[in-house]
């Protein structure tokens, strides 16, 4: 997965140099070929986990930044509204990640998020204690979590 990975860096940077114009488009857009000719050249070969993780990974990233916008709309119509619309609470999230990095990973997404906070995880690694600020359904919650965030993460990270 690191050859293909470097590979298509080079190539996207090998783009970059023909085109002349190094900006971000520029270069996702170089990316996004190299990752094409890689995959038309390896797609018959058995490491294909490098094409099977990318399209996970940015799909992961879409889902982070829907969950983002929307919980920042959240927040900031509680704050400029007159009402507060917070039902705070905290969850005993059971945990499906095994190791200290996957952990670590599902924490930071979690505290990245407006509204939510993990507060604590057990000593045992197989639940972490989330301070949520608009808790409507515990039960929906966590298998919003479980189905999305947490599922979504140990596919890339796995």
């Amino acid at each position: 997965m690191t050859k293909h990975l470097l590979l298509n860096l080079l190539l996207s940077f090998l783009w970059v140099a023909l085109t002349g114009h190094l900006n971000y488009i520029n270069f996702v857009f170089g990316y996004a070929v190299g990752f094409f000719i890689l995959w038309l050249k390896e797609r018959t070969g058995d490491d294909k986990g490098y094409f099977l993780r990318v399209p996970k990974i940015i799909a992961f990233f879409f889902h982070f930044i829907y969950d983002m916008v929307r919980a920042n709309l959240e927040v900031a119509f509680d704050v400029i509204t007159p009402n507060l619309f917070t039902r705070p609470g905290i969850i005993a999230y059971p945990l499906s990640a095994t190791n200290d990095f996957e952990i670590t990973m599902l924490c930071n997404i979690i505290a990245l998020t407006p509204g939510t906070m993990v507060i604590d995880v057990s000593d045992d690694k197989k639940v972490i204690y989330i301070h949520v600020m608009y808790l409507k359904d515990k039960e929906k919650f966590i298998t919003k979590m479980k189905e999305g965030t947490e599922k979504k993460l140990l596919e890339i990270i796995r």
